[in-house]
């Protein structure tokens, strides 16, 4: 069975590292200054990918961020994936060209799918597709607004594009610890061909142990964050699991 790839988070609001509870950018807790310091910490500590979300650009519908994503670009050595504010074709291939290995698409999937169906057509293996969900219906604008379209039906409508992963979010529980929803994570999972990775609500080692199995139903890896920033999962110990 191929090994569950672990994401480590930078998310980025005014250039610093934070995380939010539930997706609300006035519950942000700042974990630093520098995020190409902490890209190059979690490289030291055996990470091989990263997950780094432009939080402002998700809100503005553009590129806010761009100065830090750029910083963590050159000093992480391993394939970095980017959301937040992604709505359009030139800042797909503006994000490409400075060396980001994917770019996660979210509310443009729901509002422009033909957009993401010609970049994921043009760009085969860089295009991800954000399914973010409260309540099992796809939520946009940076979380802020919930749509009438189930997470399932939307992946669905990608399910012949060519996308090369569907990231899962189930706000509810993204940066709270809760656990991450491995059944929902695996429903989705089995009921599409694409790959899926898991995000929200990762706690400690026990959800990696947990979302192992099912990369056999198509969970490729799984997203962390405020469990790594506040201790309570460590990096090294969650790779070893990931790949046993």
């Amino acid at each position: 069975m191929p090994a569950l790839t672990i994401y480590p988070a930078i998310d980025l609001k005014g250039g610093q590292v934070v995380r939010l509870a539930e997706g609300d950018m006035d519950r942000a807790t700042v974990y630093g200054n520098d995020p190409a310091a902490q890209a190059r910490l979690f490289a030291e500590a055996g990470a091989t990918h990263l997950h780094v979300v432009d939080l402002d650009g998700a809100f503005a519908g553009g590129s806010v961020n761009g100065a830090a994503v750029e910083g963590i670009i050159a000093a992480f050595p391993g394939k970095v994936q980017v959301g937040g504010g992604i709505r359009n074709r030139a800042t797909v291939d503006r994000w490409l060209d400075l060396g980001v290995d994917r770019v996660i698409i979210g509310t443009a999937a729901l509002k422009d799918p033909e957009f993401v169906r010609r970049a994921a057509r043009d760009l085969p293996g860089h295009i991800i597709v954000g399914v973010d969900a409260r309540d099992g219906m796809v939520a946009t604008e940076g979380w802020a607004d919930v749509s009438d379209v189930s997470v399932v039906d939307l992946a669905k409508r990608f399910e012949d594009a060519g996308v090369a992963a569907l990231l899962f979010t189930d706000v509810g529980r993204d940066g709270l610890l809760k656990g991450c929803n491995v059944e929902a994570t695996a429903e989705l999972a089995r009921a599409v061909s694409i790959p899926v990775i898991a995000s929200g609500g990762v706690a400690d080692i026990h959800d990696v142990h947990a979302l192992r199995p099912h990369v056999a139903d198509g969970i490729e890896g799984v997203i962390t964050g405020r469990a790594l920033y506040d201790g309570r999962l460590d990096l090294a110990e969650a790779m070893r699991v990931a790949r046993a």
